[in-house]
């Protein structure tokens, strides 16, 4: 008995250490995506401004996988909608998980789930498909982004002139660097888990 309680004891804090890391990894990730949701520049044509929130969701969703990745932006969205200036350039509340950008933000959660999966299936391991996973991230966020603006602004058209076409050139070189950042992202992951 005597060396059977260590070793559940032992075993029990193994496991509970482990959580606590993966907590600590999903609290890391969101607070990553709340810091560059405040490098903003607002453009005047258009309710949603230039980030650098999609370059974080990538990067997360990459070095994470789908379930930490995703867990992550569900708790970015959730201190934002509890009031912590999480959002783009310091906003906060529930109105901005109803307003214009509503869409780009339930997107951040989809986006990082499905660049994790490709992920955990060794789809980024390479620059070139490093590439093509964020860029079916890029693809979830403005369905999803696009989808939104078009029921707020009433037009595809118009949403896809206040939504789409002004952030390809930017979205891309975020692609670009997420995937250059990508390692040293994996080895961030690699020494929390221990």
């Amino acid at each position: 008995m005597d060396a059977l309680v260590p070793a559940l004891s032992a075993r029990y804090l193994t496991a509970l250490d482990r959580r606590a890391r993966e907590a600590l990894l999903v609290c890391s990730g969101a607070f990553f995506v709340a810091a560059l949701a405040q490098l903003r520049v607002p453009l005047p044509f258009t309710p949603v401004p230039i980030t650098g929130q999609t370059f974080a969701v990538l990067l997360v969703g990459a070095a994470l996988g789908s379930k930490r990745g995703a867990a992550s932006l569900l708790a970015y969205l959730g201190m934002g909608a509890l009031g912590l200036p999480f959002f783009a350039g310091g906003a906060a509340g529930v109105k901005h998980l109803l307003g214009p950008t509503a869409g780009y933000l339930l997107g951040f959660v989809v986006a990082a789930w499905l660049v994790g999966w490709l992920a955990e299936r060794g789809l980024e391991r390479r620059l070139p498909q490093a590439l093509l996973v964020f860029l079916a991230g890029e693809v979830a966020i403005y369905l999803l982004g696009v989808g939104w603006l078009t029921f707020v602004l009433g037009s595809l058209q118009k949403a896809l002139l206040a939504g789409f076409f002004p952030f390809l050139i930017g979205d891309a070189i975020k692609c670009v660097a997420a995937a250059l950042a990508l390692p040293a992202a994996w080895q961030l992951v690699r020494r929390a888990m221990g």
